[in-house]
């Protein structure tokens, strides 16, 4: 038998025998590969029932809906006690209002008085977007003797109770510019700045998102104002 031959027989033996331990090899990392997806894919189906069934999530949850039935009990008890509206009330009401909850903001107004129906379209607008407080206005000329002894001498006067005590008081726009054309905006600032109202994360969003539209529509217009020049 030719050496040479023999030699290349053997030779092509050794290289078929690696390429077929090489191919096992791989199928087994396949298989292996496989394994492991199918595991994980256990795994997770696994853990996603453990969530499911997971007490402390379980106890979060309801500790949330607690809380949310919680706040709108808060909420309708509020309603009750004239809370989220702008209400004329009566000299013989004022004590039981004034006392009956935490905070509570009184306008004194004249009917016949400009600046006090400017004032009370802000006040009513203010009203339902700020239920911790109760919105109120007293008719000054039906009202002497809380007139009196609150010393109120300048119409429109707004005084802040908190607790039964007057705290605070707005006298005219004088904190307000001393203008007429004050907004709603300006006059929740003052009362947020005075503590009467809580800050009202919805409305400040809303603000935001008109502003920053105002300010696009602004750029548009000048933009537009360019290349027609």
């Amino acid at each position: 038998m030719d050496p040479n031959a023999v030699k290349s027989t053997l030779s092509n033996l050794a290289f078929g025998n690696v390429m077929a331990a090489a191919a096992r090899d791989y199928h087994k990392e396949l298989m292996a590969q496989e394994k492991a997806q199918a595991s994980a894919t256990a795994n997770e189906e696994v853990d996603l029932d453990e969530l499911m069934d997971d007490p402390e999530l379980e106890r979060l949850h309801a500790d949330r809906i607690a809380a949310l039935k919680k706040e709108a009990e808060k909420r309708q008890e509020l309603k009750r006690q004239g809370h989220g509206e702008y209400r004329e009330i009566t000299e013989g009401d004022f004590l039981a209002e004034v006392t009956g909850t935490e905070k509570v903001i009184c306008h004194f107004y004249h009917r016949e008085f400009y600046r006090c129906k400017i004032m009370d379209k802000h006040l009513k607008s203010l009203a339902p977007r700020h239920l911790e407080t109760k919105f109120v206005k007293l008719d000054a000329e039906n009202a002497p003797f809380f007139v009196a002894k609150l010393a109120i001498k300048t119409l429109p006067c707004v005084i802040f109770f908190r607790n039964g005590i007057a705290i605070d008081r707005l006298v005219g726009f004088q904190d307000l510019g001393g203008k007429d054309d004050f907004t709603t905006k300006a006059l929740e600032i003052l009362l947020l700045r005075k503590e009467m109202i809580k800050e009202n994360k919805l409305e400040e969003e809303e603000d935001d998102d008109y502003h920053e539209n105002r300010q696009r529509t602004v750029r548009s217009s000048v933009n537009a104002d360019s290349d027609s020049d």
